[in-house]
């Protein structure tokens, strides 16, 4: 007689009590011991049960749901790995329409990591998709290209980092390096907080009042800001003309993402620049050179087939992060990229 574990019901703990055949094989002259589908991989419990665990993993940590089914911390993970096996297992994997690149530290020390994505069909032609861009794959980025070759040549998003810039091109030189919008427009950000400083210092004490405590409303876009925020933006940069044509500048940069022609958009940039002259704003300066530097990167986005929603990424890197905080003691890579992979997928 052999005794499993069951779902819960009305607070109680259920096992269920059963016979299991065995069966003496004659051609292996060996034991058999009979297969039922119900009983999850672990054959202590359910395959009910195993389900129950998995959905309550997605948004609780082990810890929690060990504590309310009274299980071993362990025990949840192989049965958490069991479901999002199965769930994954179960769903389409489209081929991927964008890799991205980034670091992600696992083990001690940090690796650079490596994600694709894919879209769904409704999010790829501009309505609204239901599962839109999930990740499809993680991984080391260079066992990534070794198996793709020499069929690589999607999109590679990343930031601006030159290691990450030295990985694609000495692992998949023909892929199409796209610098993420979001780290593009940090650099923007940190240039405006910098002139922001710089003007704090060098103003008479008396004009101090309109800068101190307006970081905040000087990074926000004015769409953004409350109608307080928006009248002492006003009063700000009536006060101080550097800070004026700064933010002027910031604001207007961000129409540099809505060409779909290089071209076009580099005339953008090039009467954008042109705006710094005589301005002696020394840290959009150092900006402009930044993305001189890097303008290959920045223009691939114009071309219509790589207008990636890169929303996406900015969302991936901050769901991975959550998910390391919840997961929080585990050093396992394979079943950290099972969370991230199944963390994306409809829940069913």
């Amino acid at each position: 007689m052999r005794r499993v574990r069951d779902t819960d019901a009305a607070g109680w703990r259920l096992y269920l009590a059963f016979e299991q055949r065995r069966v003496a094989c004659s051609r292996c002259q060996g034991v058999k011991v009979e297969r039922l589908d119900w009983l999850a991989q672990n054959p202590r419990y359910t395959q009910r049960f195993a389900q129950q665990v998995g959905t309550l993993c997605r948004d609780m940590s082990n810890k929690a749901v060990a504590q309310l089914l009274h299980l071993h911390e362990h025990t949840v993970k192989d049965l958490d790995i069991q479901y999002m096996q199965a769930w994954l297992a179960k769903t389409p994997q489209p081929a991927p329409q964008v890799i991205g690149v980034d670091e992600l530290s696992i083990k001690k020390g940090p690796r650079i990591a490596s994600w694709s994505a894919t879209w769904s069909a409704g999010a790829r032609s501009g309505s609204e998709g239901r599962v839109g861009l999930r990740p499809t794959w993680i991984g080391c980025f260079s066992t990534w290209a070794r198996r793709r070759r020499p069929g690589f040549g999607w999109p590679c998003v990343m930031d601006m980092w030159k290691a990450f810039r030295n990985s694609v091109q000495a692992h998949a030189p023909q892929a199409q390096i796209l610098f993420d919008k979001f780290h593009v427009l940090r650099h923007l950000a940190d240039a405006m907080d910098q002139v922001r400083r710089d003007e704090y210092k060098r103003v008479a004490a008396e004009d101090r009042a309109f800068i101190k405590g307006q970081r905040y409303t000087l990074l926000s876009h004015r769409a953004n800001l409350t109608l307080a925020g928006r009248r002492s933006l006003r009063k700000l940069l009536r006060a101080n003309k550097r800070l004026a044509t700064a933010y002027l500048l910031k604001e207007e940069f961000g129409q540099l993402w809505s060409y779909r022609r290089a071209g076009w958009a580099r005339q953008f940039f090039t009467r954008w620049r042109e705006q710094l002259k005589w301005q002696q704003i020394l840290p959009f300066e150092q900006f402009v050179g930044l993305i001189e530097w890097n303008w290959d990167g920045i223009a691939v986005y114009c071309t219509p087939r790589n207008k990636v929603k890169l929303g996406f990424v900015e969302g991936l890197n901050n769901k991975i992060q959550l998910i390391q905080r919840r997961t929080y003691g585990y050093r396992d890579e394979e079943y950290m990229r099972l969370k991230i992979l199944t963390a994306f997928l409809p829940k069913t």
